[in-house]
């Protein structure tokens, strides 16, 4: 029961947590140069990370779609195969993930750093909102990057497949392509940006309020940014079956 409870009091908490973050955000105008430092840092920083993991992730999808159709004599649908699992579902979920894994774990292990050496105190000894300070431009920083980065997984991901189903596998490229846009149009692109964005909020949310609470010395931030990590990847996740089965259900 005392488990129960400290899952309440913990929502609870961010519930105020994320209120307390609109009203000072409404009050006062984004920092420009904030906000831009840490899109750079969010995109540009975790993009070499998300080329690799959506490249293998495609390349794995092809092999795996090819042997899946070839005792059907299916296998001219593995363009199918890839645009319907890569581009819908796995693009948006690769992202969160690799985001909530580098930019997330920054994120959180920063504030707690802050935290832990009373720097978010100083903050408010100054008047300066720390909700406003710390997380309108994580915040704004990561939505505008996330649907960018999903879009590039996506089409690295269908790139690498090409290349594994093509001269690899022996496919025919024009078929490849021809069920891959058919499989996915410019709709599943919208809706990957939207995942993406929502998914981008929930990273940084998560990972902000982590470290905005985090433990004392070494061990409570530690325990912040793991939290912070599992927490975002799990929702994302959880999230992503849902919204999926509002837009394609």
């Amino acid at each position: 029961m005392s488990a129960v409870r400290r899952w309440l009091f913990s929502l609870g908490r961010f519930a105020l947590f994320c209120g307390d973050f609109l009203k000072a955000a409404i009050r006062q105008p984004p920092p420009p140069g904030a906000t831009m430092a840490e899109a750079y840092r969010i995109g540009i920083r975790s993009m070499p990370i998300l080329l690799i993991i959506s490249a293998f992730v495609g390349t794995n999808l092809s092999l795996q779609g090819y042997y899946a159709f070839k005792p059907l004599g299916g296998q001219s649908l593995v363009g199918m195969f890839v645009a319907l699992a890569g581009v819908r579902e796995l693009a948006p979920i690769i992202a969160a993930s690799m985001i909530a894994a580098k930019a997330g774990t920054e994120m959180a292990s920063q504030i707690a750093v802050m935290r832990i050496q009373q720097q978010i105190d100083a903050l408010e000894v100054m008047a300066v909102n720390p909700h406003w300070y710390l997380i309108t431009p994580r915040l704004l920083g990561i939505v505008l990057v996330m649907p960018a980065l999903t879009t590039i997984a996506m089409y690295v991901m269908v790139a690498a497949a090409y290349v594994v189903g093509v001269y690899q596998l022996g496919l025919n490229g024009a078929e490849f392509l021809e069920f891959a846009v058919q499989a996915a149009d410019t709709r599943d692109l919208f809706y990957g940006g939207l995942k993406a964005m929502i998914f981008g909020v929930i990273i940084c949310m998560v990972s902000c309020y982590n470290g905005f609470y985090s433990g004392h010395g070494a061990r409570g931030v530690g325990t912040a940014t793991n939290t912070a990590v599992v927490t975002a990847a799990v929702t994302c996740v959880v999230l992503n079956y849902f919204i999926s089965e509002m837009v394609y259900g």
